[in-house]
C-alpha cells in the first residue's frame, strides 16, 4: 500500500469516526435513557437522526415490531465508562451468557416469592438486557460474514487467499453453530417453569430470534459454497488461458491446423458424436424420376381394403328421460297423498302405499314423502304434523331409524 493509499485511508478513518463520536455527544440523553431503560425513546428523535444512528450500528431494533434498542458495543462501551458492574457482563462467552441468565432467574423468582415487585421488575430489565446482548452479538457476527463476504472475501485474486478467506468465515461459522448449540431450550423452560413473562422473554422471543439466525447462517454458508465454486472455475479459466499465451510465446509461429480434414483426430477434440445423414425425395430433380416410381411401385400393398366410417351421430340419453320420468310420478303420488290428507281424516305413509297399491319401494316412498314435507314453505308446514315412528338403531346407538311417517292437520289434531 503506498503512502497516499494510507493517508486517504487514515483521512476517511478519522471522518468517520468524528461523526459517529459527533452522533454519540448530540443524541446523549436519548442514548443513556435507553441505557437506564429498556428501550431507547423515540420522542426526542427525529426520523433522519434515527436513520443516521440505525446506520452507524449506534442503535439496532431486533424486529419491525420490537422499539429501538442500544447495540451491544455502544452498551458495554458506556458500563466501561461508568464502571458499572451489574452492566459489565456481557462478553463474547455464550456458556458464561446462560450462567448469567441462570442466576437472573433465581434472583427473579425470590424477588416475587418474597413480594419485592421494585427488584423483580429490574431483574427483569437486566433479564433482557442480557437476552438482546446475546442476540446481539450473533446478530453482529452474522453481519460481519456478510461483510468480509461482499469485500475481503469476493475480491481476493489470488486462490490461496481466497482459500484462507473461505476458511477464516466458515471456522466463525462454526463456532456460531457451537454457539447457538450451547441455548437448549428444554433446560430454559424447566428453568422458567409457569411464568408468563419468562417464557416469552427466553423461549418463544428467543426461540424466534435464534432460529432467524440460523437461517442467516445457512445463507451465509450457501454464498460461501457459491462464492468458492464460482473462483474455481474462473481460475481454471484463466489457467487455461496463461498456459496458452506461455506456448504461444515459446512458439510464435505455431498455427491450429484444420482438425475437421484430418484423418486422425486427437482424443480431446474427437468428443462429438458422428453425424447421421437425413435422407430425402428429390422432387426437383427429373434424373431420379424412374427409381422414385419404382420405389412406390415396390410398396407393400393393404390385405385389406379400408372399410368406410360411418358419420357420428349424437347419442341419446334415454335412460336420463326415463328417470326424470319415473321421478315426476313418484312426486305427483305424494302429492296426491298430501291433497287426501287435506280432505279426509290423517293418514300413514305406509298404509296410503299399501291401500293404493302403488308400485313403490317404503324406504324410497317415505323418503319422498319427508322430503316434500320438507320443501314446503314455514306456513304450509306449520299447517301439518308429521309424526315419525322411529326406534333406535342399537342400545349404544343413538341412529333413529324411521319405520313410517304419519301426516295430519293441525286443526283435527
Amino acid at each position: 500500500m503506498s503512502a497516499s493509499d494510507s493517508d486517504a485511508l487514515d483521512n476517511r478513518l478519522l471522518g468517520t469516526g468524528a461523526e459517529r463520536l459527533a452522533l454519540l455527544g448530540k443524541h446523549a440523553e436519548a442514548l443513556m435513557a435507553g441505557y437506564v431503560r429498556d428501550e431507547v425513546p423515540l420522542e426526542g428523535l427525529s426520523t433522519t437522526a434515527l436513520n443516521r444512528l440505525l446506520s452507524a450500528r449506534i442503535l439496532w431494533r431486533p424486529d419491525e415490531q420490537a422499539g429501538v434498542k442500544l447495540a451491544p458495543k455502544v452498551r458495554e462501551l458506556i458500563a466501561e465508562m461508568l464502571a458499572d458492574e451489574t452492566r459489565r457482563h456481557v462478553n463474547a462467552d455464550v456458556a458464561e451468557t446462560l450462567e448469567l441468565t441462570r442466576g437472573l432467574v433465581q434472583s427473579y423468582r425470590e424477588a416475587r416469592d418474597g413480594a419485592e415487585y421494585w427488584r423483580q421488575e429490574q431483574q427483569l430489565l437486566r433479564l433482557r438486557q442480557a437476552v438482546d446482548d446475546l442476540d446481539g452479538r450473533f446478530a453482529d457476527a452474522i453481519d460481519s460474514l456478510w461483510r468480509r463476504l461482499n469485500s475481503d472475501f469476493g475480491f481476493v485474486s489470488r486462490l490461496a487467499d481466497k482459500i484462507r478467506e473461505n476458511d477464516r468465515a466458515q471456522k466463525q461459522i462454526v463456532r456460531l453453530l457451537d454457539g447457538l448449540a450451547l441455548i437448549d431450550f428444554d433446560e430454559l423452560i424447566d428453568l422458567v417453569g409457569a411464568d408468563g413473562a419468562l417464557r416469552k422473554l427466553l423461549v418463544s422471543q428467543l426461540q424466534h430470534r435464534l432460529s432467524q439466525h440460523y437461517t442467516s447462517l445457512r445463507e451465509v454458508q450457501r454464498r460461501l459454497i457459491e462464492l468458492m465454486a464460482r473462483f474455481r472455475q474462473q481460475q481454471s479459466r484463466s489457467r487455461l488461458v496463461a498456459g496458452m499465451a506461455a506456448f504461444l510465446r515459446e512458439h510464435p509461429g505455431f498455427v491450429p491446423g484444420n482438425y475437421a480434414r484430418r484423418s486422425e483426430v486427437p482424443a480431446l477434440v474427437n468428443r462429438a458424436a458422428p453425424l447421421t445423414a437425413a435422407g430425402a425425395v428429390a422432387l426437383d430433380q427429373a434424373p431420379d424420376a424412374r427409381v422414385v416410381t419404382e420405389l412406390l411401385h415396390d410398396l407393400p400393398r393393404p390385405a385389406a381394403a379400408p372399410e368406410p366410417v360411418a358419420a357420428a351421430v349424437a347419442a341419446e340419453r334415454h335412460e336420463d328421460s326415463m328417470v326424470a320420468a319415473r321421478q315426476q310420478a313418484l312426486r305427483e303420488d305424494v302429492e296426491r297423498f298430501y291433497l287426501s290428507v287435506v280432505e279426509g281424516e290423517p293418514l300413514s305413509a305406509l298404509e296410503y302405499l299399501e291401500a293404493g297399491g302403488l308400485d313403490w319401494g317404503p324406504e324410497i316412498w317415505l323418503f319422498q314423502v319427508l322430503a316434500e314435507f320438507q320443501g314446503l314453505p314455514r306456513r304450509e308446514q306449520a299447517a301439518f304434523r308429521l309424526r315419525q315412528q322411529e326406534t333406535r338403531a342399537a342400545a349404544f346407538n343413538d341412529v333413529r331409524l324411521i319405520h313410517d311417517l304419519r301426516l295430519e292437520l293441525r286443526d283435527n289434531a
